[in-house]
Parts: structure tokens; sequence; C-alpha cells
């Protein structure tokens, strides 16, 4: 993008609408015809508008600061429309969300810089109904969704994509964001992956609402685009694949690569070795390079170029440009005001949203929630798949790993995080958490020896029947029993039993993949053929797989850490 000639406002260059106001020590957005205008030549009027107090001094070059004051001596800041304070610390976070969700996901780097009209016109909104969590931005664990289509839109894109298509999820990520807002998981969804698409009711133009049928069996980016589904449908799929509820969407075209690659100044990449595609045009070296409109979107389309020309290598590579375009916002992006105008102008016109943010005060909050996440905190990975079995010799697709898949998405309903970065523990943390995993150290009584009675207390049906024919068949545990319905629904799965069961509780811990937070103990021994109280609660998920999450990801997932470059192959 030209953002010497897009980015203008009535005239006036982008970098000149930043000017300090001596009052406060910080640079402001000025949109008003009080700062001089330049003719052909370049050269300013020498008398501001009428009417209109003298221009404070305009920022130089990124990083200085002038300490002119005012000629006529009066503050900045004068509070007319059209004229907006940032604090520098603000407007860092604001544009650092944007690097934390990688050239996908920019939103949150307008935040600062949408205060003004001209660039909330840009945003593109979808109604999506019910496909939205409901929950408020501070009401725990964010998931954006955000979606990169292959749709044939915009000057230049007529050779990409499928002529005439609605176009595809052709490049997803589901952006995780942790409760405490210290860490985020960016996890791949291959758009060959063979799952269920659910049923998809969605908005028509005329308001009414039509049900999209259910389509089993079939690729996870016809979830977008095709059938008239909607960014809500591959939502609704997503759910479905990983059990976690999906609080907003964003979503881009092929234009998003090449106009936001092009407002930074371009990305820096590594190939280990020369990389050629002859359908994308793309001819590297082996070795550094700075990519930029057409080029970069060539590079994160590129397949044919890779180890294993598949679409799995893709995604790996396209991790990697993210965490680098991470990198590229965080060191060099910030602080320049032409730059992160050209950004916030170009990110608009690219990026539609559901309505929960679909204005400048909503995505200025969401900007809020994650500007504080520092680049170490930041993991990128892939679903964890596997061949399709269903196929020949030549796999076209594939499925999820029916042993780690899981795995990862108990991790992300868990709130764990992916990096290896912790904050350091408060000791009566640490000491309590100790003391809670003291309860499973011990013997371990025989399944045949192990008495329980299982309540439901999930939101899963039948969840008691299915456990216990686990436990009898699988497990050995014949001394066990249905109960039936919990008197009410559980959040957390729990064991109960007495001091003497304590043998018998470890066993069935083990079995269950309980946590020793999900064991309560009691004071009073057990008498005679009193059986122990397992109620399933809201972790819950199936009979057989672990109610707690593992403490870290298993061992085939591959994760890309955003503050660390890494050639790719």
């Amino acid at each position: 993008m030209d953002a010497q000639s897009r980015g203008r406002a009535d005239g006036i260059d982008p970098a000149d609408q930043w000017v300090l106001n001596p009052q406060t020590g910080t640079y402001e957005l000025r949109l008003d015809d009080s700062v001089p205008r330049q003719d052909a030549a370049g050269h300013r009027d020498a008398v501001p508008a009428p009417a209109r107090p003298a221009s404070p001094s305009v920022p130089g070059q990124r990083g200085r600061r002038s300490a002119r004051p005012p000629e006529d001596g009066r503050p900045g800041g004068s509070g007319r429309r059209g004229r907006r304070t940032r604090k520098p610390a603000r407007r860092k976070a604001l544009m650092w969300t944007g690097g934390v969700l990688g050239f996908l996901l920019v939103g949150g780097s307008i935040g600062g810089y949408l205060l003004y009209d001209r660039l909330n016109g840009n945003l593109n909104a979808i109604d999506v109904g019910d496909a939205l969590s409901g929950r408020g931005l501070k009401d725990g664990p964010l998931n954006i969704l955000v979606i990169g289509t292959d749709k044939r839109t915009g000057k230049g894109n007529e050779g990409y994509g499928d002529k005439g298509s609605e176009g595809h999820a052709d490049t997803t990520f589901l952006f995780h964001v942790s409760a405490d807002r210290t860490n985020t998981t960016a996890l791949s969804i291959p758009r060959d992956l063979v799952i269920d698409i659910p049923e998809c009711p969605t908005k028509q133009p005329d308001g009414s609402t039509k049900i999209i049928p259910a389509q089993p069996a079939t690729r996870f980016n016809e979830s977008f685009g095709q059938r008239g589904r909607d960014p809500g449908c591959t939502m609704r799929t997503v759910k479905a694949i990983t059990g976690l509820p999906m609080d907003h969407f964003m979503m881009v075209d092929f234009n998003a690569v090449k106009t936001l690659t092009t407002a930074i100044g371009g990305v820096d990449i590594c190939l280990d070795k020369p990389m050629k595609d002859d359908e994308s045009e793309l001819d590297l070296a082996a070795g550094p390079h700075r990519v930029q409109g057409e080029q970069a979107l060539a590079f994160v389309r590129n397949r044919h170029g890779l180890q294993n020309d598949s679409d799995l290598d893709r995604i790996a590579v396209q991790q990697q440009f993210v965490a680098s375009m991470i990198r590229r916002m965080k060191n060099d992006v910030l602080g320049d005001p032409k730059a992160m105008f050209a950004l916030a102008d170009s990110m608009t016109k690219a990026l539609t949203v559901d309505t929960g943010i679909g204005d400048v005060p909503k995505l200025t909050a969401l900007a809020k929630e994650l500007g504080g996440i520092d680049v170490k905190n930041i993991s990128l990975m892939t679903v964890p798949v596997i061949d399709n079995p269903a196929e020949g010799p030549v796999k076209a697709t594939v499925v999820l790993n029916p042993v780690e898949a899981p795995q990862v998405f108990a991790m992300l309903a868990d709130d764990v995080s992916f990096t290896e970065v912790r904050k350091k523990e408060k000791k009566a943390e640490k000491a309590a958490r100790e003391k809670q995993n003291a309860l499973l150290k011990g013997d371990r009584a025989q399944p045949s020896e192990i008495r329980v009675d299982i309540y439901n207390g999930s939101s899963v049906n039948g969840a008691a029947q299915t456990t216990l024919s686990w436990l009898q068949t699988v497990k050995g545990v014949l001394k066990s029993a249905n109960k039936s319905n919990a008197p009410q629904k559980a959040a957390r799965t729990t064991l109960e039993y007495a001091p003497n069961q304590a043998d018998q509780a470890r066993a069935l811990a083990d079995m269950l993949g309980l946590p020793a937070s999900g064991l309560r103990p009691g004071t009073v021994n057990a008498e005679g053929l009193q059986a122990m109280t397992l109620t399933l609660g809201g972790d819950f998920k199936a009979a057989g797989t672990p109610i707690a999450a593992p403490a870290k990801a298993p061992a085939g997932v591959k994760k890309v850490e955003a503050d660390k470059q890494v050639c790719a192959r």
C-alpha cells in the first residue's frame, strides 16, 4: 500500500498528523485543518486555517521528540473533535496486539488509531448469531478464530483461488488467550483435515435465517464459503472439533497479506535452502530475505517449493512468518507514526469481524485486553493429525490424531500454557499444590478392591453409564454402580473417599486421569461395603479420556516460539 497517497487525510502526510502536546508530553493524532498544507513542491502554507490554534511541533525522525513550544504559547490538547490523546505506553500495547495475533490478526494494532470515523467505516461486520459464546472480554480465556480465505477479491488477485468461488477457509488459526492474559497459543487447523461440519444457521440479506445442512466427513476448508456458509459455520465447526467456545472471529483475504506486509516495510524470513515455485513465481535463494506485497503472499501460499510438497509444511512456514511479523512489529513499527497509520488503514480495509467487535470501541477494548502479552509467551503450533486411513497409498487428507489431539484440546480447555515461560509461583500457592499432590503419593489398590458409586454432574448425557461400562469392561472395576444424575451440575469431577479408602482413590484417579485437585478425602473411615463417590463434572469429555489436561504438550507436537528466528525448510 502507498502510505504517501492512501494514508493522507485532506492532503496531509500521515506523519504530520501526529503532533506533540507540550502540556502532556505525548503525541496526539490531529485530523483538522490546523496542520499547514503543502503545495506540489512540498512547501507548507505560511498561515494556518483561520480561527485555529497554531500547530505544535511535528515529530521528525522516529524516536525523536521536539521540545519547541507552540508559537502562540498556548498549550495543546484543546479537546476538539478530531484530536485525541493517547499515552505512548498505551499506544505500544495496542500496536503490539497486532503482533501478538500475527499478520492474520492485526485487529488490536489499530486500537489507538481508529479513534476517527474515517477508518472506522473501513470495518466490515457480520452477524453470526449464537456462534459467539456470549462471554465478556473479562470472563476468563478468549478464543478468537482467524480465517484467511482464498476468495478472489481485490485488484491483482485474479490469478489466485478458485475462479467464481465464494472462497474457502484456506488458512485458519485459533488464538487461545489465557485468562490471566500472560500467554497465547496460536493453533493452526489444516485445510485438508477431514471432519464433520455441523448444521449451521446463517443470516440472510433479507434478515431471515437459512439452515445449511450438516456435512459429514469433508475437508475443513469447506466450513466457510461453500454452500453459503458464513464465518459462523467455521466457528461452529471448530467448536465441534475442539470442544472450546468461540468468542470472536476475524477474517481476511489475499489483500491482507500484501497490504499489511507493505505497510510495515516487509517481513524478515530465513531459508535453509533455495525455494522455487513456478506456480506462484516464487524464487528465493537460501539465507535471509525481507518480503512484502506479492512476494510475501507467494511465500505464505507456496507449498510446491517445500520439503514434502504438503499443506502441513506450508502451515509450518506460515507459523514462522507470523512469528517473524510479530518481531518486526515490536522492534521496528512501534513508535513510527507513518508506519502505524499505514498499518491501521490497510488493516481495516482488509478485515471482516463479528458484530461483537464490529466497531472501534469494541475492537479497542479487545486490544486493551491483549496488549500486555510478551512475545516470549506466544506459541504457534498445529492441530495433531495423522494421514487419513480411509485413503489409498496416495494421501491427500488428514484426520485428527486420536491420542495427541484430545490432549492439546484439553490443555487449551484447562488454560495450560504451551510456552516454557511461567510466572513465579507464590510460596503459599506452591505449598498448597505440593500438599494437594501428596494425596496421590502412596499405595494403589487392585481394581477388584475398588468400590465406587458414579453420579453424572456433567452435561454429557449417559456419562455415568458409559464410565461404568468402561471401568468394568476395560479396567476391571467390577464393584462399581451407576447412581444416575447428581443432585446438581458440577463444574469439576470429584472423588470423595474415606481415609481407609485412600489406596482405592489413588488407583481410580490413575485410571481416570483425575488430578489431585479432584480428590476429596474425608475424616471418618468407611465401614463394611461402603463405596467411594465419583461425581462427573463439566471437565468430563468421554469415558477413557483423561479428566486432567497434560502439564505439557505431547512429544509429537512441534511448536514455533514467536521470539525465536527459525529458517524455513
